[in-house]
């Protein structure tokens, strides 16, 4: 049976904990996933606290973290959603996505509305990639991939 977390402390610290586990086992976010059986992006954010995971993925990512059986549990509740508390962001990584949001959040809306309708692009019936590709220009650029179902307004 599904269960429902309402106050994010607990998925908090257990994301501390499991950081910590895979710091000192020197594990990466794909090889957590690899064992989950799940995308990287997935399951780090479940791992970080943002979703809940299948039994067999909990139970796998709980075994190579070596977390016990209530953090293994606890990582199956549907967690409360949300990991950056109110205001701007202060972290520099997280700041410049708020960034871009801040720069592009209309213009994406425009498009997406001219595209699509009225509606929303679901954060719930989604994928994120990330892949490093060769700058043409010298260096390195980051490409994010947000792909989300639209779903429309439906009056009633």
């Amino acid at each position: 049976m599904p269960h429902a977390q309402f106050d994010p402390a607990a998925r908090q610290a257990l994301a501390v904990t499991a950081v910590e586990a895979k710091t000192r086992k020197d594990l990466t976010w794909q090889q957590i996933a690899d064992a989950a059986g799940l995308s990287v992006a997935f399951t780090t954010a479940a791992v970080l606290g943002q979703h809940a995971l299948p039994e067999p993925a909990a139970q796998a990512v709980g075994a190579l973290l070596g977390l016990d059986a209530d953090a293994v549990a606890l990582l199956q509740t549907i967690p409360t959603r949300g990991s950056i508390p109110g205001g701007i962001p202060t972290d520099p990584t997280i700041y410049r996505f708020y960034e871009m949001l801040q720069v592009y959040g209309t213009t994406l809306k425009a498009l997406v509305h001219e595209q699509f309708g009225d509606g929303i692009i679901s954060a719930i019936n989604f994928r994120l990639d990330v892949k490093k590709v060769a700058d043409p220009e010298g260096g390195e650029r980051a490409v994010i991939t947000l792909d989300g179902k639209y779903l429309p307004t439906k009056p009633f």
